[in-house]
């Protein structure tokens, strides 16, 4: 039988600490945060790795420990702070998140997977699950003061940049294949900035394609 709790120890020390990730609110959220209990019960023993781990049907998948706490760190978020996750998934991000800020929407297209969110993040009062589609956002919750995006895409929708409060923060992993780069977005105004954080490669979330492009 598994010791999760000595796994989710480790994983901390030796994927998260060892990355740079320094917050200890982070830290703190990684070791209470049980990962096993957001993955389908036949890839428990999976939670911990460092890997993408398979949600089911779909493609969809949790991103690596060491990329998701790195991406949290990037973004700053603040205790006061409003955040919309987008693509959560079976919610695990989001329990992390309800740690660190004040108020958590998260987002998800897939139905079984917004099921499954609800059903772990019950009792956290500062969750919550929406159904809608990923590249559209939240708007009804905006202006958040993070974003993040749990996984790759090709491209960041005005529609979701155009739901950051002035000084907001995005943060996502922008690219197919392993030379994506996990960006950090930052709205001034109306002009948004952006850099490159660090390497990582994640699955392609659905809606974040970019349109093809005709050659004549």
């Amino acid at each position: 039988m598994i010791d999760f709790v000595t796994a989710r120890r480790n994983m901390v020390e030796g994927q998260v600490r060892t990355a740079g990730v320094t917050d200890l609110r982070i830290q703190a959220a990684m070791l209470d945060v049980p990962r096993e209990a957001f993955v389908p019960q036949a890839a428990a023993g999976l939670a911990y790795l460092d890997l993408d781990v398979p949600l089911g049907a779909g493609g969809r998948r949790l991103i690596k420990p060491m990329v998701l706490a790195k991406l949290m760190q990037a973004a700053e978020i603040a205790a006061s702070d409003r955040v919309l996750d987008v693509g959560c998934g079976t919610g695990y991000a989001a329990a992390l998140l309800a740690r660190l800020a004040a108020q958590v929407i998260a987002l998800e297209e897939d139905a079984s997977l917004a099921k499954a969110a609800r059903g772990a993040l019950a009792g956290i009062g500062n969750v919550t699950v929406e159904a809608g589609s990923l590249a559209e956002g939240w708007p009804q919750g905006a202006p958040y003061n993070a974003i993040l995006i749990e996984g790759a895409v090709e491209l960041v929708p005005a529609q979701l940049s155009g739901q950051l409060a002035d000084g907001g923060r995005l943060v996502c992993i922008l690219g197919p294949g392993p030379a994506a780069k996990a960006m950090l977005y930052r709205r001034s105004g109306d002009d948004m900035g952006a850099r490159a954080i660090f390497d990582a490669a994640a699955p392609l979330l659905p809606g974040f394609v970019k349109p093809a492009e005709f050659a004549f």
